[in-house]
């Protein structure tokens, strides 16, 4: 495994890219070159002058005292006993991890939005979750999809935001302290005080690059929050993984729908894989802004321009009220009727993996 800062990659061409100029009378797909879609930062990059809140950030405001109110008074948090009846239904299918070259593309979800991604010659884990239970919330409903002892050695870490089902410290424990880790802005900090080595900062739109791989920052519509005084305080978002053959995976942590989807897809252009969340959307009227629901899931892998779509962030943690099955059922039925293939929806069972061969 090497390391190395490159400077910025050559201009690219996609239609209608930030920063563009389009050329009077041109179709609307012919632009000029434009600068890279993102600044690569050097690994290890820490910064102290990060702006005290990211709340400039929120795509909508964060629920106030009323909408508590309401949902203390409705008190719908969890499924109904007829919600929870399937959790035996839910699948879990454990198996070997598929070999994999500097070639190769290859996945495999542990369940929620914890995946072993394969990539460049690199092992790369999402938003570890090892964890039988965590902060708030029951037990898990599935085990993990694959030991903590039958990992490859782990190359690098991605962190979406500080959510305790995103970011979970018992897990991260477990890593060897140089293990280099990629995270938001205002996040660092947090590993260095439990002794990581090897963080990278990153703002939105920012990258750095580890093993020929490249890992970009990219916006989601979310939040952050882990103690009562830290709203807001690091920032959140989505990675792109890119291999040096130019095979992309766009991981997109937690989030709702909105306009970032299509920014990404122009800035990023032949996305081959996008890991999206389909689960904790129940109720809409306090989840819609921050948790794609399964038919907005299909939507924003359309915005996203992406080929084949695997979804997580559901069978692992009762989170919300939407019956525990409901999102699988629904993101099938939603892809069916967008007419899109049946090959490119991965929904894969928690322990489940998949090949992209070259």
């Amino acid at each position: 495994m090497t390391e190395r800062t490159a400077p910025p990659a050559t201009a690219v061409t996609s239609p209608i890219a930030p920063g563009a100029s389009v050329t009077p009378g041109a179709p609307a797909t012919a632009v000029t070159p434009v600068a890279p879609f993102s600044t690569l930062q050097p690994l290890g990059r820490l910064r102290a002058d990060w702006p005290r809140t990211f709340a400039d950030r929120l795509t909508a405001p964060l629920p106030g005292v009323r909408a508590m109110a309401r949902l203390a008074r409705e008190g719908a948090v969890r499924p109904r006993p007829e919600g929870l009846r399937d959790i035996p239904l839910l699948p879990f299918e454990p198996g070997p991890m598929p070999a994999a070259g500097t070639d190769t593309l290859a996945v495999t979800w542990a369940g929620h939005a914890s995946w072993i991604l394969r990539i460049g010659g690199l092992t790369v884990l999402t938003d570890p979750v090892w964890s039988r239970r965590i902060f708030g919330t029951p037990a898990r409903l599935t085990p993990v999809g694959v030991r903590w002892q039958d990992l490859p050695p782990v190359d690098a870490v991605v962190i979406s935001h500080n959510h305790f089902d995103h970011l979970d410290a018992p897990t991260l424990k477990r890593l060897p302290r140089h293990t280099p880790v990629f995270v938001p802005a205002g996040l660092g900090r947090w590993f260095v005080r439990r002794g990581f080595t090897r963080v990278t900062e990153l703002d939105w739109w920012e990258a750095a690059e580890l093993g020929g791989v490249r890992f970009d920052f990219v916006p989601a519509h979310h939040w952050s929050k882990r103690t009562l005084w830290d709203t807001c305080r690091s920032l959140w978002g989505g990675w792109v993984l890119t291999d040096p053959a130019g095979r992309r995976v766009h991981f997109a942590g937690d989030t709702g729908y909105g306009h970032w989807f299509g920014e990404i897809g122009r800035r990023f252009p032949g996305i081959d894989l996008s890991l999206l969340p389909i689960g904790a959307y129940d109720p809409r009227w306090w989840l819609s802004d921050v948790h794609t629901d399964p038919e907005e899931a299909v939507r924003a892998h359309q915005d996203l321009g992406a080929r084949r779509m695997a979804p997580m962030h559901w069978a692992t943690f009762v989170l919300s009220s939407e019956p525990v099955l409901e999102p699988l059922t629904r993101v099938r039925a939603a892809w069916e009727k967008a007419g899109l293939p049946r090959e490119d929806l991965w929904d894969l069972p928690v322990g489940g993996s998949r090949v992209l061969a070259p």
